[in-house]
């Protein structure tokens, strides 16, 4: 009898067991379930708050009234991809290198900063050459002035300097294209090319109020960026085309040539001069005020560097003049608005292009390269010539007769000062 109730005991205790046992799976399959119905939300919020965190850390996210506010979805950057890479008529030829390098190219140009741009392998090598003073094309340095491509200076004896243009004509088709919504690099990739070769721009110019065609042969541009010719009574004429790599070394020894052979005068010729190396310029000046400030650069941090130029002096002593144009920019406007400043030459000519600014050339690991404005520049007594250019202390004007009878008329009232 007692056999049989430790039985029933055990029998009642197996049905509890089971039962609850049943009850338990019933509850984690209710809880599963539950838990599988919000779990991409748990995690979507969760990786948010990861995200945002991250994002105020690399300074990605905008605060707006306390609250972290996603303002890019990457994501639609991939989505752009994949529709060109689908849909366009012609994505068989479109090369993904091509996509991501006009990606970053747009990028940089979204900060609408004419002199900031993202160069491809390709255009790097092109700027590496021409800073180097060798390359093929028409010898014509060139921006983007109020949004439209224009000459800043023809490089002296190049193709572009024979065919006639000038700086300020703006270029409004190469090879009937439009340059309209052209940007720098490109435009310089249409210009270059083969030696022998022809390309046709169509120019506007500002003297003659005209639009023309302008039909250029390329040629090897290989140029020595100092060149000096001895001209009546012992004054030393100077011409830069540009501040290069070959730069110092030029300009010094022709300064102590100056300097052996008690020279009278100095011209120093920075018409058409584009800039360049910002060092070269600063030497440059020593050979005259060695010792002092040559320039501020200042940072949008509102940090300060002072650059201070070094050289031989050798042209201290020497009277000077100065020659400008609309087609010296950058570097020949520090070199020649620091001897204005410091009273050390009379600056002759018309008013300079006016780029106060100081441009980075940062290579990357695949060869290309970013070109990116971090600073203004001033002169040495705080002048901010940017957009507004340097004003002469003298403006002589070349025109439309003197260029086509051959006359230098700003070089003829350059000797005149220097003879008096």
């Amino acid at each position: 009898m007692k056999k049989d109730n430790d039985n029933r005991k055990k029998n009642i205790f197996k049905s509890f067991l089971k039962f609850a046992l049943n009850v338990l799976i019933l509850f984690l399959v209710f809880s599963l379930g539950a838990y599988m119905a919000v779990e991409s939300e748990v995690i979507k919020r969760t990786a948010e708050k990861e995200v945002v965190f991250i994002g105020k850390l690399l300074g990605k996210y905008q605060s707006n009234e306390d609250r972290l506010v996603q303002n890019i979805d990457f994501s639609l950057y991939w989505d752009t991809w994949d529709e060109i890479k689908e849909s366009h008529i012609g994505n068989n030829e479109i090369s993904d290198k091509k996509l991501f390098y006009g990606s970053l190219e747009g990028m940089v140009r979204a900060i609408d900063d004419p002199y900031s741009e993202f160069m491809d392998p390709k255009l790097t090598r092109e700027f590496e050459e021409n800073m180097s003073g060798s390359f093929e094309g028409i010898g014509a340095e060139i921006g983007i002035r109020d949004g439209v491509l224009t000459i800043i200076s023809p490089l002296s004896g190049t193709p572009a300097d024979r065919a006639g243009l000038k700086p300020g004509d703006k270029i409004l088709e190469i090879n009937g294209e439009t340059t309209e919504k052209m940007n720098i690099n490109e435009a310089v990739s249409k210009i270059r090319g083969e030696k022998g070769t022809e390309v046709k721009l169509s120019i506007y110019t500002q003297e003659m109020n005209e639009i023309k065609d302008v039909l250029i042969i390329r040629d090897t541009i290989i140029i020595e960026s100092v060149k000096l010719e001895i001209l009546e009574e012992n004054i030393f004429l100077i011409e830069i085309s540009a501040f290069n790599s070959d730069t110092r070394s030029l300009f010094s020894k022709f300064a102590k040539k100056a300097f052996d052979e008690k020279a009278s005068g100095i011209i120093l010729d920075l018409r058409n001069n584009p800039g360049g190396y910002l060092d070269s310029s600063v030497f440059v000046l020593g050979e005259w005020v060695n010792g002092k400030r040559a320039l501020m650069e200042i940072f949008n941090d509102g940090r300060e560097v002072e650059y201070v130029a070094k050289g031989s002096n050798y042209l201290e002593n020497i009277p000077t003049v100065v020659l400008i144009n609309y087609g010296s920019a950058s570097a020949s406007e520090i070199v020649s608005g620091a001897l204005q400043d410091y009273e050390k030459a009379t600056i002759i000519g018309t008013k300079s292009y006016g780029k106060g600014s100081v441009q980075m050339v940062k290579n990357m690991k695949d060869g290309s390269s970013i070109k990116l404005t971090i600073a203004k520049w001033l002169t040495p007594l705080g002048q901010n010539i940017n957009e507004a250019g340097i004003t002469p202390d003298e403006e002589v004007i070349i025109t439309e007769d003197d260029y086509l009878n051959d006359k230098d008329s700003q070089i003829e009232r350059a000797l005149e000062l220097l003879k008096k």
